[in-house]
């Protein structure tokens, strides 16, 4: 009887024994596992820019003066050959002392030149002197009078910035039909005119916002994927919930470093709706679809672990209850948040979600005072 129950306590001490140590050598953690499964992956980029307007220009003025008055406010709707200022000219005191007298000089010259011609036309028709001698004598008088002509238009040019009541040089008109954009002068200002030594004073700046480009950067890694006439989403931060269809039509040639990175310069054609009003200047961002491909087998990403040595990337494929094997697997596209699997793995594959994040845990009041004991 004394053998039995010894032999009943060492059982019982085995049993609990094997009990324990298989209960604690199951995992804490039970991983979930997830299948591929077959999708459409786009890998897009995003260029940074803004809208603004194909046709712009800014109008400068023909003459240097003083704005006497302004037409037009900035948001007006205007047309080609609309007026929108004048100009008061205030003539330059050497210009003009130069102007009056060269008028003098070729007056001078011309009541000379006429008493010569009146004497020696008397002699031609006596026929005291030749016909070429005459007509010499007469080429000079009509040069004379053709000076006088130009020094006194120089004068009133000067004096007036027209000549013969002209007003195509104090009139500042619209050279394109559009939108008034900007007026950076006011009425007085002094303005200077366009010449080849100077761009002169803007005096306007119109557009037409009918027809707007997108205009924006993108990162070199990126760059050699572009090609003309993609298709292109453009948001703007101005306008919720909507986007506007686009086409590439420009990729700048050469780059600029920014920040230590080098960009090149983008341009594409929008097309508006004429629902929204796009302000020139909102800033934009363009989403280009560099790559697509449809009805691929994929994971998500997330499944994705890589080895710390090789840094080639694998995952875990279930071969039994919690019990897992790697495999070495092939990437294609990804999006950022699906990867194409090119092999490596089966579409009937369950693959461990490894990177579970376990909640933490609630410290009671009797696991404190066990902690401090």
């Amino acid at each position: 009887m004394k053998y039995v129950l010894l032999t009943i306590v060492v059982l019982g001490v085995i049993f609990a024994s094997y009990f324990f140590i298989s209960s604690n050598s199951k995992s804490s953690v039970q991983y979930k596992t997830e299948t591929p499964f077959n999708t459409t992956i786009e890998k897009k980029t995003v260029a940074t820019g803004k809208v603004i307007p194909e046709d712009e220009v800014e109008i400068k003025p023909q003459i240097s003066g003083i704005i006497d008055v302004i037409l037009v406010k900035e948001g007006d709707q205007i047309k080609a050959g609309d007026l929108i200022a004048k100009i008061k000219v205030i003539p330059n005191e050497a210009a003009l002392n130069g102007a009056t007298g060269r008028v003098k000089n070729a007056k001078f010259v011309l009541e000379n030149s006429k008493l010569e011609y009146e004497r020696n036309k008397k002699l031609f028709e006596k026929e005291v002197i030749s016909t070429q001698d005459f007509n010499n004598i007469e080429l000079r008088f009509n040069q004379a009078k053709q000076e006088l002509a130009n020094a006194e238009n120089d004068l009133q040019i000067i004096q007036l910035g027209t000549r013969d009541g002209g007003v195509a040089n104090t009139n500042i008109k619209a050279t394109i039909s559009g939108t008034v954009l900007e007026l950076p002068v006011k009425k007085g200002d002094q303005v200077i005119e366009s010449n080849n030594f100077n761009p002169g004073t803007t005096i306007a700046i119109i557009a037409n916002l009918k027809n707007m480009v997108f205009e924006g950067k993108v990162d070199e890694a990126e760059v050699g994927k572009l090609k003309m006439g993609m298709e292109l989403k453009i948001s703007l931060g101005a306008i919720n919930d909507k986007e506007f269809d686009a086409k590439l039509r420009f990729v700048a040639p050469k780059g600029v470093e920014e920040q230590g990175a080098v960009q090149f310069k983008i341009e594409a054609d929008v097309f508006l709706d004429t629902a929204f009003f796009i302000r020139a200047g909102y800033s934009a961002n363009a989403s280009l679809v560099l790559d697509k491909k449809e009805n691929v087998m994929a994971i998500r990403e997330a499944l994705l672990q890589f080895d710390t040595e090789t840094n080639e990337p694998y995952v875990e494929i279930q071969t039994g209850e919690q019990q897992f094997e790697r495999k070495e697997v092939k990437l294609g596209i990804s999006d950022g948040i699906n990867v194409e699997i090119l092999s490596g793995v089966k579409a009937t594959d369950n693959i461990k979600i490894w990177n579970i994040t376990q909640p933490e845990k609630i410290k009671t009041k009797s696991d404190k005072e066990s902690e401090d004991e």
